[in-house]
């Protein structure tokens, strides 16, 4: 019981610059105190005493603003960081390593007993504050919901979700085009990505990144082929004081830097 404390400990004086020592986050840290009177709702929930395990849930709730189910499982290191207002439903699984913010929801879409209505978290996941993760799906390994998603299906391991319905980002593929190595190496880095925020998490910036892109390589072509055409013509004849199409294609670019600053970098 005391490692699995100076685990939990360990974990969110590495997760939250904020926490200057161990018996601050001891004394001090509501997240640590709503896992610790979990484990023991849980167990009593598992030995059949169901209203002394709601009754410690009920506590904790008051004492935390973090309301957990008895039947929950929750892994090894988990940090439910500030987390007023998380609630986790009875069929909810959380993985090992995973970091829960404020406001986030575990819940069900389903009223039948019995059935698996909560989602089950995968190791080193992040859910950002604000975040609804519903029904009775998988969040891979060391993916990350961003703040107020709302996600409705699986989450591969790496991924990203984003978004109101939540869209998934994939994670980059290595050389080998092997995703999974990817996932593994992505869990794998050092650095904790606080609040999941990663680099180009939104995908419709993306794209329109990717359109731009296109338009600007597009423009250049074209431009080029007005060259090519002016040079190979010698019938052509421009006027003084006119320019050239070529010319007038430069003076009339595609402002793509200036649209790639407004969509976001």
């Amino acid at each position: 019981m005391f490692s699995r404390l100076r685990s939990d400990i360990r974990c969110i004086l590495e997760r939250d610059p904020a926490a200057r020592s161990a018996w601050e986050v001891l004394t001090l840290y509501p997240g640590l105190h709503a896992v610790v009177l979990h484990r023991a709702a849980h167990a009593c929930w598992t030995r059949g005493f169901k209203w002394p395990g709601r009754a410690i849930s009920q506590l904790s709730r008051w004492l935390t603003g973090i309301e957990i189910h008895p039947g929950a499982k929750l892994g090894e290191r988990v940090f439910f960081d500030h987390a007023m207002g998380v609630v986790v439903g009875e069929t909810a699984e959380i993985g090992d390593g995973c970091t829960i913010y404020q406001g986030v929801t575990l819940g069900g879409t389903s009223l039948y007993k019995g059935t698996k209505r909560h989602p089950t978290l995968g190791r080193d996941v992040v859910v950002s504050a604000g975040a609804k993760v519903l029904g009775g799906f998988t969040v891979g390994d060391g993916a990350k919901i961003g703040s107020n998603a709302v996600v409705i299906k699986p989450v591969p391991a790496g991924a990203t979700a984003v978004g109101i319905p939540a869209r998934i980002i994939l994670p980059k593929v290595d050389a080998k085009g092997d995703a999974a190595h990817a996932g593994d190496a992505a869990m794998a880095a050092p650095r904790f990505s606080a609040y999941g925020i990663t680099p180009d998490d939104d995908p419709l910036s993306q794209a329109m990144r990717g359109l731009i892109d296109n338009a600007a390589n597009q423009e250049q072509q074209i431009a080029l082929l007005w060259q090519a055409l002016e040079a190979l013509s010698e019938r052509v004849r421009v006027p003084r004081g006119d320019c050239g199409p070529a010319e007038a294609a430069r003076e009339a670019g595609f402002e793509a830097e200036r649209l790639t600053q407004l969509v976001g970098k």
